[in-house]
C-alpha cells in the first residue's frame, strides 16, 4: 500500500497549518515536471484550467512525479463533477477547484470528490488511483484522504467567503490574485491597495474558520508578505516563469 498517498499525508499537513511551499506547474511536459520534481517543493500544481493539459496528459506527468517528494496537485477547467471524478481516477488525491462563488459550489466540488452516500463521485472498480484495484480498503479510506482547495477570484467570492470557508470538507481557501484583482477593477495589478486589502480580508475568514490559506506569489517580496499575514500554502513560482526569465537572462548575457 502506498501510504504516502494513503493516508494522504500532504493533506494532513495543511490541515495542521504546516508551511508548504510549492511551485506552478504549466508546461504540460512530463521531462519538464520531472525536472521540476527534483527541486524539492512540498508541492506542485499541475495546471488543467490555463496549460494545454487534459487527462491523457496529467497521467504521464504523475508518473514523472512517483519518487518526487512533491506532492502532485490538480487545478479542473472549472468546478465540474465529471471532470474532477476523472482526475481523481487517474492519481491525484488534492485538487485546486477554480472559480468558487458560493456555498453551493463549495458543496459542490466536495461532494465530486467523496463516493455514495456522502458524495457524488461515480465508482469504478478499477482504476490508477486505487492501483487499479490493488490498494486494500481503497472504498472505504478515500474519502477522508481527499484534499479539497477552493479558489475565490471574484467579487461574489469574496462576498461569500466566510460562507464558503464554512463548508465542512473544503481544507484550504486559495486566493486567484489575477483574476481577483480584474474582478475588482484593477487587472493586472494585484498589489493594488485595495486588492491587497481584500487577500488580507480572504486569509483573515480562512482563519476564523480553521481553514489553510494560500496564494501565487511569483514575486518573492510578494510570497514574503502573504506568508507573514499568515498563508502556509503557497506557490513561488511556475515552471513556465522560471523558464521564460532564465532564458531570457541567458541571451541577454551575450547580446552586444
Amino acid at each position: 500500500m502506498n501510504e504516502k498517498y494513503v493516508p494522504n499525508l500532504f493533506r494532513q499537513k495543511l490541515l495542521k497549518g504546516e508551511k508548504l511551499i510549492g511551485c506552478w506547474s504549466a508546461l504540460g511536459n512530463p521531462i519538464s515536471t520531472e525536472v521540476l520534481g527534483l527541486a524539492g517543493f512540498d508541492w506542485l500544481l499541475l495546471d488543467g484550467e490555463h496549460a494545454p493539459n487534459d487527462v491523457l496528459s496529467f497521467i504521464p506527468q504523475l508518473m514523472a512525479l512517483k519518487d518526487s517528494e512533491s506532492m502532485p496537485i490538480v487545478r479542473p477547467p472549472k468546478n465540474d463533477p465529471v471532470v474532477i471524478k476523472r482526475l481523481l481516477d487517474i492519481g491525484f488525491y488534492n485538487i485546486l477547484v477554480p472559480y468558487v462563488e458560493s456555498k453551493e459550489d463549495a458543496l459542490q466540488a466536495v461532494a465530486s470528490t467523496r463516493y455514495p452516500p456522502v458524495g457524488i463521485r461515480g465508482v469504478s472498480v478499477s482504476h490508477r488511483n486505487n492501483g487499479y484495484a490493488t490498494i486494500p480498503d481503497y472504498f472505504k479510506r478515500i474519502n477522508d484522504n481527499i484534499g479539497v482547495i477552493v479558489q475565490i477570484e471574484s467579487q461574489q467570492g469574496v462576498d461569500n467567503a466566510e460562507e464558503i470557508a464554512a463548508v465542512e470538507g473544503v481544507d484550504c481557501i486559495f486566493v486567484g490574485p489575477g483574476d481577483l484583482s480584474a474582478a475588482l477593477g484593477y487587472l493586472g495589478n494585484p498589489n493594488h491597495p485595495e486588492v491587497q486589502k481584500v487577500i488580507q480580508h480572504i486569509f483573515a475568514v480562512a482563519k476564523k474558520y480553521g481553514k489553510a490559506c494560500g496564494i501565487l506569489a511569483p514575486v518573492e517580496q510578494d510570497a514574503r508578505r502573504y506568508l507573514e499575514w499568515g498563508a502556509t500554502f503557497v506557490a513561488v513560482g511556475s515552471d513556465l516563469g522560471v523558464f521564460r526569465a532564465a532564458t531570457q537572462k541567458l541571451r541577454d548575457n551575450f547580446k552586444a
